[in-house]
């Protein structure tokens, strides 16, 4: 029989990619249209992108990566964990009904190497790439529950870092780890912008890394450097599903209120970031027309975490 997990990712994947699927949430293109566009990045400036699984900097930033290395501007990007918690993606890339530990760590190994093939699609060096390999799935807990306390992965047995090249082998699973690692890279980087997930983004890691790299900037007086991104930005968003670069890129519905600009994409950009979406193999096997309906003609970028008036949700703060 197979297990529940495996049984709910896969209505998950039928759900997010049947193309007749997507039409509530339909922001129209002529409010993309009259979105000021994001300030262009320029020859020597530092962006560090913060991607809580492989995959997520391309869908978010894909196109502007690609265009701000052109530009002559320094990317970097980090990944909190390996995307070792997807129990479908690790049955098809292993073979098996039911993955357990070794197979979930191997998809984990996995999902690093196609991390940075996508990033060397984008113009980035492995050199400016850096994994992190916490728990997907586990930095809210992280966060809240096991700031001190070493968490233990669900899917995967482990309790601290184990993927290959990571940039803290054995660090123990705890937010207070994790804090650590990634102020070392902002401290590495010196970034100039920070380009992060929006703490409205409906997915758990999502939202923790935003609350992590607020206090994190905060902390360092840097908070006015970061820039926000959404993926996850409600169950149909964004649509159609497929790829389709000749529309725009519309609002996130969780997050419509925040104050978003657009960064028009060339067509050498685009090709780049369908290249970089292309390189995902075990994740787009199972949801490439989620994956691919975010190759359109802009991304969108917000200066503010909030709409004006809002608040963080409570326990957003951390210990």
């Amino acid at each position: 029989m197979l297990p529940v997990m495996v049984l709910a990712s896969s209505a998950l994947a039928a759900w997010i990619n049947l193309p007749q699927i997507g039409r509530l949430f339909n922001n129209s293109a002529d409010r993309i249209a009259a979105l000021p566009p994001a300030p262009v990045f320029t020859r020597g400036q530092r962006i560090l992108i913060l991607s809580p699984h492989p995959d997520d900097e391309t869908l978010c930033c894909g196109g502007m990566i690609a265009g701000a290395i052109v530009a002559g501007a320094q990317v970097s990007v980090v990944w909190a964990t390996a995307g070792d918690g997807f129990e479908f993606a690790a049955s098809l890339a292993e073979r098996t009904l039911d993955p357990g530990d070794p197979q979930m760590r191997a998809l984990g190994q996995t999902r690093a190497q196609e991390a940075l093939k996508a990033a060397a699609a984008l113009g980035i060096p492995a050199s400016h790439t850096v994994m992190l390999g916490y728990p997907d799935g586990g930095l809210s807990a992280l966060f809240t529950t096991n700031y001190t306390e070493t968490y233990t992965a669900r899917t995967t047995g482990a309790s601290a870092v184990y993927v290959r090249g990571a940039q803290t082998p054995g660090a123990p699973f705890t937010g207070q780890a994790l804090e650590a690692d990634l102020g070392r890279v902002l401290d590495r980087v010196k970034p100039d912008l920070v380009l992060a997930p929006a703490p409205q983004d409906f997915h758990p890691d999502h939202r923790t890394l935003s609350y992590i790299a607020l206090r994190l900037m905060s902390a360092r007086g840097q908070a006015g450097r970061l820039r926000f991104w959404g993926v996850h930005g409600g169950l149909e968003w964004p649509v159609p599903k497929g790829l389709h670069p000749e529309l725009p890129l519309t609002l996130p519905p969780l997050a419509d209120r925040l104050p978003w600009q657009r960064v028009d994409l060339s067509a050498p950009e685009l090709r780049r970031k369908q290249q970089a979406t292309d390189a995902y193999a075990t994740q787009t096997r199972i949801m490439g027309r989620f994956m691919r309906a975010f190759v359109r003609r802009n991304e969108l970028l917000s200066a503010e975490p909030l709409p004006e008036g809002g608040a963080l949700p409570s326990g957003s703060q951390g210990p």
